[in-house]
């Protein structure tokens, strides 16, 4: 520990202890704080949250639930809002600013991927801004829309937006119970592999979709192999402006990263108006969505204006914030009533695939920007946040919603230190549903299909397959499995997938690899803890030894019979696993035969009549 600070044995490493908690340590713990370790460079914002915010891991079974440590794990807002500053305030409004220009354009985009009219997508991109400044672990992650989970929604519900708020809502209640039963370990079970072969699948699945968007091309089934097919058949179909728009987009957003990428850094020596310029340039490269959907909707409406429309537009959006009512439990439809019961069973294993694979993106990118800034996040706390999200954004109109990486990422890079960036992202969403829709009219559909071809592009990972062959060549068959068959039905890419790699896991625990060394004693050594279904294998594996043994053995060794070896795994509970060598030539009544030379005992460990 540091000088004048104390650890408490009750808690693991690093976890700040509390007097409500440590009070039970008895007279010499005293409940004083230690200091917890941070990265080199950390800013003080972050310093301040992560010394300020409590372990849920840790403390969860010792906080009492009314407790001031329960509390503020429950809010974390309680941890850093006493120290909210000025400074901080700035930073929060820029990245706020930055990260709302870039949500309207990709909101208005997701909802073509969802199948839903494109109001539904500004109005699942809110919610979870606001819910989050109170429960959130992480000062960058951002909740809203995203393109897989756009893309679930549009297998799952049918383009009807009755099925997809219910899915919302019900997919929060069962990501609130995991939450409060900590039940976030399940999430472990579905591996690197099936989670990097479900996001190719899904990049090459939403990407080619909007091909038909960027070209202009109409009638093109949303199944994966029916839409290659019938766009390959149309070509001849193609739109000229809409292609031409779509693909001009494509290129400025493709420059304008770039140079984001590649702006060097500014430093306070700099002159004024070199520090301005880099301002603007950033500003410019970083809301360049809004910034290419701006250019095509203006080119649109100077069309529109001399009575020529040569792209496909959006078309009317609905005006005016979303009404708030509950969920709806049935839909009226031109054949009748459908049950609550009847759209449960039509969304089927959506209701599993949906909150799991919304879990599991939000806490990756969570985990993933908490590495890199120096801090931690409590996971369960996270399953909290984007549940409550969802049944609250249910109440809006929304659809399932959860964790956005290139959202986040530009909310990190515009130096954000608390989650009230999000407070400014979600006012200025409602400030664009109040205010901007009926110019919403004019956003042609390649200019957002180009938003969303960019925005997957970076998904699609092509160096995880030279990883996975260079690491563990068995970890690609998940992938590829998962991989290939999401373009069939995801929930079936998604359980074949974990299913492999479950069955991988058992295979290395049912037979581990065995280090086998030879001496005055044999010793036989599994690389990892013996579990029951091992110990055959490890059996088979002495029995082996003491074979080759006997055969090498000089004539005057070997008994006149073979014995009936056991192994006696009563030691095999700790590595390495090495028994005596004594015995092993005795007779069933006890009389030994003749002590064999050391040299003939070698490699006849643990074994007995």
């Amino acid at each position: 520990p540091a000088p004048g600070g104390h650890v408490c044995s009750r808690l693991l490493p690093l976890s700040p202890p509390s007097p409500s908690l440590c009070g039970s340590c008895g007279p010499r713990c005293g409940g004083a704080r230690r200091p917890r370790a941070t990265a080199p460079g950390m800013p003080s914002s972050v310093k301040a949250l992560g010394q300020a915010r409590p372990s849920g891991a840790s403390m969860a079974p010792q906080a009492r639930c009314c407790s001031p440590a329960a509390v503020q794990r429950r809010l974390p807002i309680l941890a850093w809002l006493p120290n909210y500053s000025l400074q901080w305030l700035k930073m929060d409004l820029v990245a706020g600013l930055s990260v709302g220009l870039t949500v309207v354009p990709q909101a208005l985009a997701y909802a073509e991927v969802a199948g839903l009219p494109p109001q539904y997508g500004l109005y699942s991109a809110f919610m979870g801004c606001f819910v989050y400044f109170f429960l959130g672990t992480s000062r960058d992650v951002t909740l809203g829309p995203t393109a897989i989970m756009s893309l679930l929604v549009s297998f799952y519900t049918f383009h009807e937006p009755a099925y997809a708020v219910l899915l919302a809502f019900l997919s929060g209640c069962i990501q609130l119970a995991m939450g409060f039963l900590h039940l976030g370990f399940l999430l472990d079970f579905i591996s690197y592999p099936v989670i990097k072969g479900f996001t190719s699948a899904a990049t090459v699945t939403i990407g080619f979709g909007q091909i038909k968007n960027l070209l202009g091309l109409q009638d093109i089934p949303r199944q994966f192999f029916l839409q290659v097919y019938q766009t390959f058949r149309k070509v001849g179909e193609i739109r000229v402006g809409d292609a031409v728009l779509g693909l001009v987009c494509v290129l400025l957003l493709l420059v304008l990263k770039l140079m984001r990428d590649h702006v060097p850094p500014v430093h306070p020596e700099m002159p004024p108006g070199v520090r301005l310029s880099h301002g603007l340039v950033w500003t410019a490269t970083t809301a360049r969505n809004a910034l290419v959907v701006a250019f095509a909707a203006l080119v649109a409406y100077s069309f529109e204006v001399t009575g020529y429309q040569p792209f496909v537009l959006t078309g009317h959006t609905a005006e005016g914030l979303p009404p708030v009512r509950i969920p709806p439990f049935s839909m009226t439809t031109a054949n009748g009533t459908v049950s609550f019961t009847e759209m449960v069973q039509d969304m089927g294993a959506g209701l599993a695939v949906v909150p799991l694979m919304g879990l599991l993106e939000s806490i990756a990118v969570a985990k993933s920007f908490a590495s890199q800034g120096g801090y931690r996040v409590d996971s369960n706390q996270e399953l909290l946040a984007i549940g409550l999200t969802n049944v609250l954004g249910s109440l809006v109109s929304s659809y399932p919603v959860t964790g956005s990486f290139g959202r986040t990422a530009v909310n990190a890079q515009s130096g954000v230190c608390t989650p009230a960036g999000g407070l400014v992202t979600g006012v200025l969403v409602l400030l664009s549903l109040d205010y901007l829709t009926s110019l919403f009219y004019y956003i042609p559909k390649s200019a957002l299909a180009a938003v969303i071809i960019m925005a997957v592009a970076p998904l699609f990972d092509t160096r995880v397959f030279g990883t996975l062959w260079r690491v563990k060549r068995l970890d690609l068959l998940p992938l590829c499995v998962t991989f290939l068959l999401c373009f069939w039905e995801v929930q079936y890419g998604i359980l074949a997938g974990t299913l492999v790699s479950v069955l991988i896991l058992l295979h290395s625990v049912a037979r581990p690899k065995i280090q086998v060394s030879e001496g005055p004693v044999l010793v036989l050594q599994p690389a990892s803890g013996l579990q029951f279904p091992a110990v055959e294998a490890l059996r088979e594996a002495i029995i082996t030894q003491a074979l080759e043994g006997l055969a090498t053995a000089s004539p005057q060794c070997r008994p006149r019979a073979l014995p009936s070896w056991s192994a006696r795994t009563s030691a095999a509970s700790t590595p390495p696993w090495c028994w005596g060598s004594r015995n092993w030539w005795g007779t069933s009544t006890g009389t030994a035969s003749p002590s064999p030379s050391s040299a003939c005992r070698a490699g006849f460990c643990g074994f007995t009549e």
